[in-house]
This record gives structure tokens, sequence and C-alpha cells, in this order.
């Protein structure tokens, strides 16, 4: 069964929503902290670990909430903008991007290291069969997931030698060590890793009454390794897509927009994924409400994204008709959440963290990398391309283009722009894929990428204020 975590607009909605969930969550903590004292047993190391997936699912930013990890990676990648003016990622000025990223992995990073320590020191006893490693191998994949969204936003995760790593948190903040020093990116990399590991070691198989499982923990693998490329990472990552697609019960979906209009999280091929509360979607600051006018904020296509979209069946259902707000002239309605002129759905609020889709890109692009079979690589992609009513003879100019990519720099590209087409506006693939390419390619999709200081965020300057012995700021920046 998929994985499925709420993500909450209020917790007193969400306490009584609960009431008639409990095939998803035993039991919620009245709000999202997590205090490792009151874990006595397996009941309250639930409620705890529970605690740590509302954080995960960032409950508490009403307006924001996981609508940011579609949002700000499509801008940065230059395919989605402001609806209603220019926005900083016109201008290329990463300095100005809000710390989103930053602040919500630290919380997350907190409760779950809460729920670690708390469990660890418990009799197993307390514990039926395994659910003690579960938990805890629950936890430490909400805590790789928060290191490797810190470490993609605000570390040189590009060059594995840098200094400029994570300030890896491996224990609950207290006053005595809130003061540290951020690790290397080697360090970063191997920590994330090592819970991982864990996580496929441990995590349930399959998890009807909680969340994470040990395939989530492998594709959440596949994206790491993809971004490290170390010697034996590509292998490992076809090793993993294979154990995914040939053991776990995850099938692609037929059609590929029945994910996102008609059959949301319940799509088999959904691994991990954030349901709305009952009747979040009629909220007026509604996730998907973004999307169409009803709301302050209006986010909309680029014209780049409607142009890499042109012969693709894709562009009919992901793209509507043209923004007529004139402050931000050639955009376009994005609808690859929400079906133009119609309201939020829940299936519209739900957000996508892993689909098995990714994982056969991620097998595509390591078999280039290490030096595979183009041809077993292409094949890989028009599996992904058949789910959008590509064939070599149904709109088989996107066929084509990957078939034709005769050296792996063509493919390369190709698979980056079928990276793009699949999973934007999901948890921020299109921009990792677009950084993974040589900067000579990056340049050329995005101008205004200059160099690869632009890559990355400057890390907050409070946290120079309060944690004198952070280190360096990112090169490029100012710590102030």
């Amino acid at each position: 069964m998929k994985t499925k975590i709420y993500q909450y607009i209020a917790y007193s909605i969400l306490i009584l929503a609960f009431g008639a969930c409990k095939k998803e969550l035993g039991a919620l903590p009245k709000n999202s902290k997590v205090d490792a004292n009151t874990i006595l047993d397996q009941g309250t190391a639930q409620i705890a670990l529970n605690g740590a997936y509302y954080t995960f699912a960032n409950a508490t930013a009403l307006k924001t909430g996981w609508q940011q990890h579609q949002v700000v990676p499509m801008r940065l990648s230059g395919y989605l903008t402001f609806g209603s003016g220019p926005g900083y990622e016109d201008e290329n000025n990463n300095a100005r991007m809000p710390n989103y990223y930053w602040e919500e992995s630290y919380k997350v990073l907190n409760a779950a290291n809460g729920v670690i320590k708390g469990i660890s020191v418990l009799d197993d006893a307390k514990f039926s069969g395994n659910r003690k490693k579960e938990i805890i191998a629950e936890a430490k994949f909400l805590r790789a997931y928060a290191h490797f969204k810190l470490l993609s936003y605000f570390a040189e995760w590009y060059k594995p030698e840098s200094s400029q790593g994570v300030l890896l948190r491996n224990e609950l903040s207290t006053l005595s060590n809130i003061v540290k020093a951020r690790s290397t990116v080697k360090e970063s990399y191997d920590f994330i890793i090592a819970d991982l590991n864990e996580v496929i070691a441990n995590a349930p198989a399959t998890n009807q009454s909680f969340y994470v499982t040990k395939w989530a923990g492998m594709a959440l693998k596949m994206r790491v390794l993809m971004c490290r490329g170390g010697s034996g990472d590509y292998a490992e990552i076809m090793s993993l897509a294979d154990n995914i697609t040939q053991n776990s019960t995850y099938v692609l979906e037929a059609k590929a927009e029945d994910v996102f209009h008609k059959n949301g999280l319940a799509s088999k091929e959904v691994i991990l994924g954030i349901t709305p509360q009952a009747n979040q979607e009629k909220d007026y600051y509604s996730k998907s409400a973004q999307y169409w006018p009803g709301a302050s904020s209006l986010y909309v296509a680029t014209t780049n994204l409607r142009t890499l979209l042109n012969n693709d069946p894709r562009q009919a259902w992901m793209i509507g008709t043209a923004n007529p707000g004139v402050n931000a002239p050639n955009t376009f309605f994005f609808t690859k959440h929400m079906i133009q002129n119609t309201t939020p759905t829940k299936i519209s609020e739900s957000d996508y963290v892993l689909r098995l889709t990714e994982v056969y890109l991620l097998k595509a692009e390591a078999i280039i990398r290490s030096g595979g079979s183009l041809t077993d690589a292409k094949n890989l992609v028009h599996v992904i391309q058949s789910k959008a009513g590509i064939t070599a003879t149904v709109n088989n100019m996107p066929y084509l283009a990957i078939e034709n990519a005769s050296t792996p720099d063509l493919l390369l590209f190709e698979l980056y722009k079928e990276t793009v087409k699949s999973l934007l506006a999901e948890d921020g693939m299109e921009w990792l894929s677009l950084l993974r390419l040589p900067i000579t390619r990056v340049q050329q999709i995005k101008p205004t990428i200059l160099s690869q200081v632009q890559y990355i965020l400057p890390v907050p300057s409070s946290e120079f204020i309060y944690n004198p012995i952070f280190g360096d700021q990112n090169t490029g920046y100012n710590k102030n």
C-alpha cells in the first residue's frame, strides 16, 4: 500500500478528522511538538512519530505548506512565475528567495531526532514484533529527507570535495548543542545514505496503518545517489530500481494524466504522497487554488514551459489558456494539478513526494552516465512516454527526439526534458535534473545562470548570529 501523509490546516480540525481516519494514523498529538521524555511505550512512540509526520507535512505553514515544494524549483528552473508580475527568479537573485526549506527542514529534523532519541532507550519488550526498529526507520527516513533537502538547496552538493555541506542535526536540539559547525559535502552524503540504509533494512514493506516503507527509502536513496554520482552509485541506482519494479506492488499508471486528475494518491504508482485533510479544498488559500484565480497568489506557466510541451499530448492538460493579467504577459494557466475553470478537490490538493515514474527515469539516467546501453535507457524513457500517449506512430516527434539521440550527452539532454515533462511541480526534480547537466547545457536552458554559485541558496543570515561556529557562507553570498 502506498504511503500517505496528511497535510493539515489547523490541528483543531486535524484532531476531529482523525477520529474517523484511524486507518491512516493510530493517534495524533495536539501539535507537531515531539518530546522524547513522553515516549514510554509503543503507543506513545507512535504518537510521537505521528507528530514528526505532522511536521513533515508542514501543517503549520497555513498558506504555503507543501506547495513550495512545487513552486520554488519550478520558479528557479524558469517554468513557473508569479502570475501578477515579475518575480525574483526572473532577476536570478537567489539571495531573495524565502527560506522555506531551511526552516521546515530543521523543524522536521528536530521532530525526527526526538522520536529516535525517545525510542532508542526503551526496552525492546515494550514493542510488538519489529515495530521498534520500524518506527526508528520511519523517523530516519524523515531525517534523511530533510537533510537532503538542505544539501540540495543550501550546500555544494555537486562538489563532493567541498567543505560547504549541511549543518547535520543528529540529535534533539538543546541549548547545549545548538552551536555546531557545518559538515563537508562528503560527510553529509555519508550521513544521509546511512540513514536510508537503515530505512531499507528495517522499514516495513507495507505500511497500512502508518507511512514510510522500505520502497520509499530505496526511491529516495536513488535520488540522493544520482546527485552524488560517485563510484558505484550508478550501479546501485539500477539495482534499487530493479528491486522496486520487480518486487514491490507499485505499477505505472496506464494514463499519466489520471494520476493528477482522476486517481490522486489512489494511483498504484505513488510511493509517497501527502493527502489533504477533509474539506481542505474549500479553503481560500488551498494549494491548488494558487494555480487558478482564487487567492492573492497566482502561479502560472511560462512560455518556456509551454514551448517545451509543444507536440506533446501533455500540453493539453498541463497548460491552460493565456493568463489575462497584464503584469505577467506571455504566461499561461498551469493545469497539471487542477483542471482549468474547476474548483479545488481532494485530488488536486494532493502532493507527490515519490512516484514510480521517477524510478524509471533515474534508472535511465544511471545507465547513460555509467556508459551503459543507450538503447536500454531509451526503452525505459519510451515506457514513460507511452503513458503520456507518445509512441513511435502517435505524437512521434517527442519519441523520435529520444530515439535519435545518438550520444550520451544528447540523450541526457532529452532525458532532462522528459524528466521536466513527467515530474514538474512535484518535489523539485526539474531543478535537480537541470543542474546535473553540464553547465553549458544549463546555460542553454536558462541563460541567466552564469555560474554554479547560482545552483544553491545562501545560508540564512540568522544562522551566523545564533551559531557563530557554523562556518563560511556559501560561495558568492554575504553573511548579512
